[in-house]
């Protein structure tokens, strides 16, 4: 099976190299620009007017994929976490069906292997993981990047699967004003407001705000535990940026508060032999500030030295039952980095970096009123260097090569090699491939706290460093078919483990074990999309991918539980000529997968969950109507009503041993409306 995966990527790039010899377009060195003017005809002024893609691949070395803010306002993409709707690559899963944490996945392995970065720097570690995805505001965001695979080793070494990279509104940006109010049929209440201002030519301020509410206590599904938790947030940021001669100077504040509940459903009854009720709490205070300097040194060469600093607090007590972690987690990130250009065919760029975490805990891991809280402290301190060579020849071929190396006084002196390739075979095909290493410190308590809300027993072995290799190749298609441009993307990744924290919810279905890795794990990952605009202002995208993920747990080799084999996604964009109305459309194909293995009920044959799942299906509508500065959308997500009916096991229990809240494979909420209005001044 692998080897029919590993041939079918690699024999759809080969057709592309032989077919675009000889589908060569002109380009602006075969033209003559001279001879645009004919006679006494002279063009003074040309208005061009197109629809900006929402969606746009890379162009430069690495396979990414950049989401815009057209694409982002093709739903309601109230946070990060419900932003990648309409992208192909990156998939959102709830992590459990209690607390609402929520993870990305990415080449059919967690979001514990994507690098998180906001505007280049590291991001949202540690206790913050679980939640991150609810912690970025969608109207905030400029722009999303996602890159595939090893990535630059400028960013630090953490990188397996790819990076994340969430642009923000600047300051510096055209002066203005936007506003954005959400509401939805669960109950959830936002509003976002954002506003800067130039102070000078040379400085500029932003402030960025954001409330939501959900107060909604639903149980559509019928297990007698909340669909949702009720969450409350407030998140502010306040930027700088300033400009003097050959100096850039940007700078913030940010504070995010969050309280968020959740619990049996209101209509029932959970209370222990002592007569407590169970209760589920997480109350969150993240404190963060971060300058970053740039000067440019010789700007004929590129020369310049940025320095770039990132210092947070986030303090989280969590409460599960009895259950309880608490922590106060601090994080100090800093890089120094220069780049210089030799020639136009030769870069350099080289920096050193410090990362320190320390997470201060106290946690209960029993659901017994009394046990003791224990202290727990854990500290580590990275310093790293590395160096990264590009060779380019023009446009048409681009190699990377890039090394760090790393010092953790808890792992000691470790190497991260990546490399980098891009051939352009012509203007319609492009070809990459990629190798590289990447490493993850795992903080087991901070990342997976929200596992206390099952009954199973957590048990957490002592773990070593993650380690993984990944390896990839694609190619990008640049179709002309009716005077248009059938744009298509290939690829095919594979990541293997040398290390590894596995989370094994097989071995017993009371517990869940954290330990290392006994044995293979790895990922197979292919994926084929297009997109064409078939129509004047309607855009079609479609886009497959075949996950072939599989560990080892309890030293019998097994696929990946709780993720979907197979995905298919389609969406269609529509904006009238004089851009007034704009419908969206996403239909969400997932494919079935393994469940984590059963236990027998008393009855002595019913078994306490299937053995796999089965597939299902998302259909999200979306209309738009533009006006000069406000839009009004309503939309619905979820049409197709879809939810996991057992997604919490024994609900109406949850004091009890078979109480489990971590068998969540699908949706937990079924349809769902909403409504909106985004202020633009």
């Amino acid at each position: 099976m692998i080897n029919k995966i590993i041939f079918l990527g690699i024999a759809s790039m080969l057709p592309s190299i032989l077919w675009a010899q000889d589908q060569q377009r002109p380009t602006t060195e075969d033209v003559d620009t001279t001879q645009l003017s004919y006679g006494e005809q002279h063009l003074h002024e040309v208005s061009v007017m197109a629809r900006k893609p929402g969606l746009t691949r890379s162009t430069g070395i690495l396979n990414g994929l950049m989401t815009h803010q057209d694409e982002l306002f093709k739903a309601a993409c109230c946070n990060l976490g419900e932003s990648f709707t309409t992208n192909p690559s990156v998939d959102v899963n709830y992590s459990d069906a209690a607390t609402g944490a929520r993870q990305i996945k990415l080449l059919g392995l967690s979001g514990t292997y994507v690098q998180m970065l906001t505007e280049n720097l590291p991001a949202f570690r540690g206790a913050a993981l679980p939640y991150s995805l609810g912690y970025i505001p969608g109207p905030w965001m400029k722009s999303i990047q996602v890159s595939k695979g090893s990535a630059s080793v400028k960013n630090g070494y953490e990188s397996v699967t790819g990076q994340i990279n969430v642009e923000y509104l600047k300051p510096e940006d055209e002066e203005h004003v936007t506003a954005n109010v959400y509401g939805n049929t669960m109950g959830k209440f936002e509003a976002n407001a954002e506003a800067n201002v130039h102070l000078s030519k040379k400085v500029a301020t932003e402030v960025l705000t954001h409330f939501e509410n959900n107060w909604g206590h639903h149980d559509k599904n019928g297990d007698s535990w909340q669909d949702s938790p009720n969450n409350r947030q407030y998140n502010v940021q306040n930027r700088w940026f300033a400009k003097t001669g050959n100096y850039i100077f940007h700078g913030g504040l940010s504070l995010i508060n969050e309280n968020r509940s959740f619990g049996p459903a209101m209509h029932h009854t959970a209370v222990n032999a002592n007569g407590d009720p169970w209760t589920g709490s997480i109350e969150t205070n993240r404190y963060g500030a971060y300058m970053k300097h740039a000067f440019v040194l010789n700007p004929e060469h590129g020369t310049n030295i940025a320095w770039m600093t990132d210092a947070s607090m986030h303090q989280q007590n969590a409460g599960f039952g009895y259950k309880a972690y608490d922590v106060n987690e601090k994080n100090l990130y800093s890089s120094l980095m220069l780049e210089h250009h030799f020639t136009m065919h030769h870069e350099l760029s080289v920096g050193a970096s410090f990362n320190h975490d320390y997470f201060g805990q106290r946690y209960n891991l029993f659901n017994d009123h009394n046990a003791s809280l224990i202290r727990d402290n854990e500290k580590e301190n990275v310093v790293g260097g590395y160096a990264q060579y590009t060779y380019s020849l023009g446009t048409r071929f681009l190699a990377m090569a890039g090394l760090r190396v790393d010092h953790s006084n808890l792992y000691g002196t470790f190497l991260t090699p990546r490399f980098h390739l891009k051939w352009q075979v012509s203007d319609l095909v492009a070809l990459r491939a990629s190798a590289g290493k990447g490493y993850r410190s795992v903080h087991a308590l901070a990342e997976y706290n929200y596992l206390l809300a099952s009954s199973r027993q957590l048990v957490v072995d002592h773990l070593d460093q993650e380690s993984a290799w990944n390896y990839g190749v694609s190619s990008q298609w640049n179709i002309p078919l009716a005077n248009k441009y059938l744009l298509v993307n290939a690829e095919y990744y594979y990541t293997r483990f040398g290390n590894q924290a596995v989370v094994d919810f097989d071995s017993d279905p009371h517990q869940v074990r954290i330990s290392n890795l006994k044995g293979l794990s790895y990922s197979h990952v292919f994926q084929i999309d297009a997109s064409y605009p078939l129509l004047k202002g309607l855009t079609l995208t479609a886009a497959y991918r075949y996950n072939y993920v599989k560990e080892t747990y309890n030293g019998v080799r097994a696929w990946k539980p709780l993720q979907s084999r197979h995905k298919e996604l389609f969406t269609a964009s529509y904006k009238t000529p004089l851009g007034i109305w704009q419908f969206d459309a996403t239909l969400q194909l997932n494919g079935s997968g393994r469940m984590p293995t059963p236990y027998v009920l008393d009855d002595g044959q019913t078994l306490s969950w299937n053995r796999y799942f089965k597939g299902y299906e998302q259909l999200n509508l979306q209309v738009t109507r533009w006006f000069r500065h406000f839009s009004i959308y309503v939309g619905g997500e979820n049409l197709t009503n879809r939810k996991q009916h057992n997604a919490v096991i024994d609900g109406a229990n949850p004091w009890g041993s078979n109480f489990d809240t971590t068998m969540v494979y699908g949706p937990v909420e079924g349809a769902m409306g909403y409504v909106g209005i985004r202020l633009n001044i």
